[in-house]
């Protein structure tokens, strides 16, 4: 007697090739992680080098210098820290502001919301300038909040809200009333994407993160110091140890690292930063709009909005079509293959997060395009297919 029990079942065969389900590419489609050069993750798979190693000093020297130059700010220095965005903002709140110092936190959404929690927890003086979320902070206002503080916090890219806030105007502001105020600015997703000019605008403080704009895996912090920030660094912080960024930027100016990087990370960082160098910031920066535009446009060629009042090339967020959720839009893309992101909560159904930010052109851009035609319409609303690949391309040109 034949044993059947341990047969895997059989699926019965579609009835048409309409039946199958098509193979889509997985793409991350979400405002961080991003897509990934190969050229960079073939990095990785190198056998394992050794930071201390001439070649990984080297290394460790050349990101440096390169991060630098992709800021356009010879007069700053880079740090590479083995951490999150967050991490790396934290080295700089606890290793320049000393205790009991007033700091002010601009927030606009979740991500500028975290800066002035950080501070709180560290028992600073924190005072809190707040906007709705969707909406850019209001420079005077932020000046005037910050007229006798030690650090202002703020959010340049917000990743939650999809805005941008204009920190040029911002810094002018609180700092001609009070020019020994220190800055520190989240650019975790404007660095390498949005026009960010630090030297020109005086911001002391520049911090993101491997896996936005410079289109590397997760897992470094980078920040940018300027001449005048580097001096105020504390010597020996009470507040950090791994995080002492005093020990850790004399360290790396010297081509060392206090603790052991992450530096399989580091050479593919590197490797991703030749090519974002390979053409001019301004270059970079006006193709990053333009393909956040055109997903701004196709968005709203299918009844959708734009959330921000002043609008980030680094994330798209929309609101839907009226009757469709932020969560089912991302659900649906899930579904597809497609990884997105719903709002940050409390506003996870209110809208919906893409982002062209990696290693993306604007092709792909048109493909987002025609992938949010098919999650849309798939949720019932109500458009002429083909509008909005249209709109996009019309942005595009």
């Amino acid at each position: 007697m034949t044993d059947t029990a341990s047969r895997p079942a059989v699926a019965p065969e579609p009835s048409s090739p309409a039946d199958y389900t098509p193979i889509n590419r997985r793409r991350l489609i979400a405002p961080g992680p991003v897509e990934v050069e190969p050229r960079v993750l073939a990095q990785l798979a190198q056998p394992q080098m050794h930071h201390r190693a001439p070649e990984g000093v080297a290394k460790l020297m050349q990101t440096r210098a390169q991060l630098t130059e992709l800021l356009g700010a010879p007069g700053y220095e880079s740090v590479i820290v083995t951490g999150s965005g967050t991490a790396a903002f934290e080295g700089a709140l606890v290793s320049l502001v000393p205790g009991g110092a007033k700091v002010v936190s601009a927030q606009a959404g979740k991500f500028s919301e975290r800066w002035g929690e950080m501070a709180r927890r560290f028992g600073y003086d924190t005072q809190i300038v707040s906007r709705p979320w969707g909406e850019v902070l209001d420079p005077q206002e932020v000046a005037d909040a910050a007229a006798d503080a030690h650090t202002l916090l703020v959010t340049h890219s917000e990743t939650s809200t999809g805005a941008l806030h204009d920190l040029q105007a911002i810094v002018a502001a609180a700092k001609a009333n009070n020019p020994d105020l220190i800055v520190i600015a989240d650019c975790i997703t404007s660095y390498g994407v949005a026009e960010l000019r630090p030297e020109q605008w005086g911001v002391d403080v520049i911090v993101s993160g491997s896996q936005k704009g410079t289109a590397t895996p997760p897992g470094l912090g980078l920040l940018l110091f300027s001449p005048p920030a580097r001096e105020r660094l504390i010597q020996g912080t009470q507040r950090g140890f791994y995080l002492d960024m005093q020990r850790e930027l004399k360290g790396q100016m010297a081509g060392n690292t206090p603790q052991t990087p992450a530096i399989n990370l580091i050479y593919a960082l590197s490797a991703s930063l030749e090519r974002l160098l390979s053409v001019p910031r301004e270059v970079l920066w006006a193709e990053k709009k333009r393909q956040n535009d055109a997903l701004i446009a196709a968005g709203v060629a299918m009844g959708a909005r734009s959330w921000a009042s002043r609008t980030s090339p680094a994330v798209t967020v929309l609101c839907p079509p009226e009757g469709i959720g932020g969560k089912a839009v991302a659900a649906q893309l899930a579904q597809m293959g497609q990884r997105a992101l719903p709002g940050q909560a409390p506003h996870e159904d209110t809208v919906f997060r893409v982002s062209n930010m990696g290693y993306a052109d604007r092709y792909d851009a048109l493909a987002i395009a025609g992938i949010l035609e098919d999650a849309l319409c798939a949720l019932g609303a109500k458009f002429e297919r083909g509008a909005g690949v249209a709109a996009a391309w019309n942005a595009l040109k």
